[in-house]
């Protein structure tokens, strides 16, 4: 939808906004370098033991958190928010906006890393959400186990948490939430390079720049970032599949 209402932004010759651009580029090649440093300390970070028997529930039943590597050295876990007994439209659209980005997992995988969802509630029941949304990742339950995995943190709260096995041995090295999570986010990677960015309130925009975009809680309020029409956004291309969104049998 084309938004001419919105403010003229200043035209320039091609000269000046080079001359600008080449400005940008160095606060976003210092941006970038301050990135890589604090992967850098990321990596130097020390780990913390947890018991590799840790049981979560995946599609043959109870597993280990051992297992859930997939043989793999190392496993990238995102801790999907979850509401039990409620509907798919009621459930985490934010959750939901970061794992329909997570597709092809072979560049992953080609580091000896496995990315796998573990969801904070039942798994009859999240695993119908999971195939009403058409995603391939690994998908398990650690709503019995949460109190281990999640020790001192937020449950109900989503989490990305990233452990190392090493001889039978599984230690987790980092977690982030909130805004850490963005992680996972390439779309918003993507607006922040256009001129209206994310088009939300709490960003440092000229006046009169758009941003109808705001949470405001309300899973019906379209001025919802993540959702559209009461649903949340990618909902839409499954049901308009003709794909049922119906979470208990």
């Amino acid at each position: 939808m084309i938004n001419n209402n919105a403010p003229e932004p200043t035209i320039a010759d091609r000269a000046t906004f080079e001359a600008q651009l080449a400005d940008l580029r160095t606060q976003e090649k210092a941006h970038t370098r301050a990135g890589d440093s604090i992967a850098a300390t990321r990596r130097r970070l020390p780990v913390v033991e947890v018991d590799p028997t840790t049981p979560v529930i995946g599609p043959d039943g109870p597993v280990r958190l051992i297992d859930t590597f997939e043989g793999r050295s190392q496993l990238i876990t995102y801790y999907f928010m979850w509401h039990p007994g409620h509907p798919a439209v009621e459930q985490c659209e934010g959750c939901t906006w970061n794992n329909t980005q997570v597709d092809d997992l072979s560049y992953v995988h080609s580091r000896d890393i496995t990315y796998a969802v573990f969801c904070q509630g039942p798994y009859a029941e999240s695993k119908r959400y999971h195939e009403f949304m058409d995603w391939t990742m690994p998908w398990y339950s650690a709503e019995e186990s949460l109190d281990t995995l999640l020790v001192g943190r937020s449950i109900g709260q989503m989490h990305v948490v990233c452990y190392v096995q090493r001889d039978g041995r599984v230690f987790e090295t980092y977690w982030t939430t909130s805004r850490g999570v963005e992680a996972v986010d390439i779309n918003y990677r993507l607006m922040d390079l256009t001129l209206y960015g994310r088009q939300e309130p709490w960003e440092e925009s000229p006046d009169g720049w758009p941003q109808p975009y705001e949470y405001t809680g309300s899973g019906v309020d379209d001025r919802h970032p993540f959702r559209t029409n009461g649903r949340p956004i990618a909902h839409w291309s499954r049901i308009n599949a003709g794909r049922s969104d119906q979470l208990t049998p």
